[in-house]
């Protein structure tokens, strides 16, 4: 199955407007991480904790609607059995026992024929706390400087990792910058996103690396610029069948998964597209202008000698 049978697009030429876009996205994610700020879910701000049974069976999405009809009401769901669930609400300014009565009012709205019992109402601290976000970062850092090493080993060159590092940051950043100005809650689920989108990135520039690599020992003679055009069109045709494959089902989870992973299923969307743009349009044009400007500096300095 192929795509393009024979690509010849200048993928170069047209690196500054590609520069340019990746410039655009990277500012309206510092916007929105500035201005609005990230709208963080239970598992990083912590909440409220409360366990009610019924004498007769529910159904979560009824709960769930009820729920969601009240503003501003930030909360997660799950179930004990037929007969019982778990609703855990992001911390406020009301106290527990306020919020409990408010929660089982919404309940006894929708099940007004069902007995109500409230097991429990207690404060939950945040799933991911200080410490393992802290963890979380070495955890990064050391994923990224592995990847450096070896990209650099198989390449002989560390400006090949350290080009696919900032692939990885340009690509979750601006996944990342984009949910928060679309308002999405910030949790666990968004965050098991951009690891999945992390490992797509890679993947895909690393095959792009591949092919660069292989063509500067074959077609030897032509240049650095041309190589990496030729070396783009060849993988283009694999690059868009797979970003196409993940994009369809990144589409029918944001549509048909339900409200419960929607979030990831349009974080996953934006982060192939992201990922597909800068494996094809920005890393092989951002080795260009690093050799570029390496052998610039380096003829400046042999000049001054």
């Amino acid at each position: 199955m192929q795509f393009f049978k024979t690509p010849k697009i200048d993928f170069i030429g047209k690196r500054y407007v590609a520069f340019t876009i990746s410039i655009i996205l990277i500012l309206v994610g510092i916007c929105a991480v500035a201005i609005k700020g990230p709208n963080y879910g239970i598992d990083f701000s912590g909440g409220i904790l409360m366990q009610f049974s019924f004498d007769k069976e529910i159904q979560m999405d009824v709960i769930r609607q009820g729920l969601a009809s009240q503003e501003g009401l930030n909360f997660e769901l799950q179930s004990t059995g037929k007969n019982g669930v778990i609703i855990r609400v992001k911390k406020t300014d009301k106290s527990q026992d306020e919020m409990a009565k408010n929660i089982l009012s919404v309940l006894q709205s929708k099940y007004s024929d069902s007995q109500i019992t409230t097991d429990r109402v207690e404060y939950v601290g945040p799933a991911v706390g200080k410490h393992l976000t802290k963890q979380a970062m070495y955890a990064f850092s050391f994923v990224f400087i592995g990847i450096i090493v070896y990209v650099a080993f198989r390449f002989k060159s560390a400006l090949w990792g350290v080009v696919g590092v900032l692939a990885l940051i340009h690509d979750t950043f601006i996944t990342f910058g984009l949910m928060v100005a679309m308002d999405k809650q910030i949790d666990l689920t968004l965050v098991a996103a951009l690891l999945t989108i992390v490992g797509y990135s890679i993947n895909n520039t690393i095959v792009v690396f591949d092919r660069i690599r292989e063509n500067l020992r074959l077609i030897a003679k032509e240049t650095f610029a041309t190589t990496i055009n030729i070396s783009i069109n060849g993988v283009l045709g694999r690059s868009v069948i797979t970003s196409l494959t993940v994009a369809f089902v990144s589409i029918i989870i944001l549509f048909m998964g339900g409200e419960v992973i929607s979030d990831f299923g349009l974080a996953l969307f934006i982060g192939n597209i992201i990922g597909f743009f800068s494996s094809v349009f920005v890393c092989g044009p951002l080795t260009l202008e690093w050799e570029k400007r390496k052998r610039d500096r380096f003829k400046k300095n042999m000049g001054k000698k």
